[in-house]
């Protein structure tokens, strides 16, 4: 007699598992990094979002492709704080290999900058506000996450201004002066293309999670629009 797994039973699991991988993956970045500072900044969004995601999990559980994109996102800075993002090998291997002019990986973690937290935002949106199935949902989302990059760009130029050339490491600017700008297009490029690209699956686990849409108002996209007659009481 065989036993039968229901399919429901990894899914369930894999939240859990993403972060083991999460911590695995912190514990490994935190030995030996190049620079003990620039570790701890580049890593201290994962140090703090872990440990809320886990005690706010009872209450608000996280859909499973958002759980996946955080520890991927998780992981990538990581990788970037035990390194440096402008001394990563594989992004070395890849300016090698591209004929590139700089060390690449910092330009890939901006791009996860907007693409994993433009499904952040959007399910907060999803289910926090009136906005699920309306139409200004993508763009505020894409909105949200430029704006987050505007204040960790500002984040790093106050710690260039307190850190001076010690912020270095940190900053990655490589030389480049229009850093600044290619980072936030870059995340702006990774939010539009995962809004673009994920919505609909996003969508199927919201539903599965038990999320209602309720919005059905001017600009929904799960309700035709009427047209409502106003009546005016006379005044007395």
């Amino acid at each position: 007699m065989t036993a039968v797994v229901h399919p429901a039973v990894p899914r369930r699991h894999l939240p859990a598992m993403a972060a083991a991988v999460v911590v695995a993956g912190l514990a490994v970045s935190a030995w030996g990094p190049r620079e003990r500072g620039t570790w701890f900044l580049e890593t201290v969004w994962v140090l703090v979002g872990l440990p809320l995601v886990v005690l706010a999990w009872r209450r608000f559980p996280l859909t499973n492709l958002l759980c996946c994109l955080l520890a991927v996102h998780a992981l990538v800075l990581a990788v970037g704080g035990h390194y440096t993002y402008a001394q990563v090998p594989l992004g070395d291997w890849v300016r090698d290999t591209c004929g590139l002019a700089r060390n690449p990986y910092d330009r890939f973690g901006h791009l996860m900058q907007g693409f994993v937290p433009a499904v952040l935002v959007r399910e907060l949106l999803s289910r926090t506000s009136p906005l699920r199935g309306s139409r200004w949902l993508a763009p505020l989302t894409v909105c949200a996450c430029l704006a987050f990059s505007a204040v960790f760009e500002m984040l790093e130029w106050l710690a260039a201004v307190i850190g001076g050339h010690s912020a270095d490491a940190f900053l990655a600017t490589q030389g480049d002066v229009w850093d600044t700008q290619w980072d936030m297009f870059c995340a702006l490029i990774g939010a539009t293309v995962s809004v673009l690209v994920l919505s609909r699956l996003h969508d199927r686990q919201l539903d599965a999670l038990g999320v209602s849409r309720p919005y059905a108002g001017a600009g929904s996209t799960t309700a035709p629009r009427t047209n409502t007659v106003r009546t005016m009481r006379p005044l007395p």
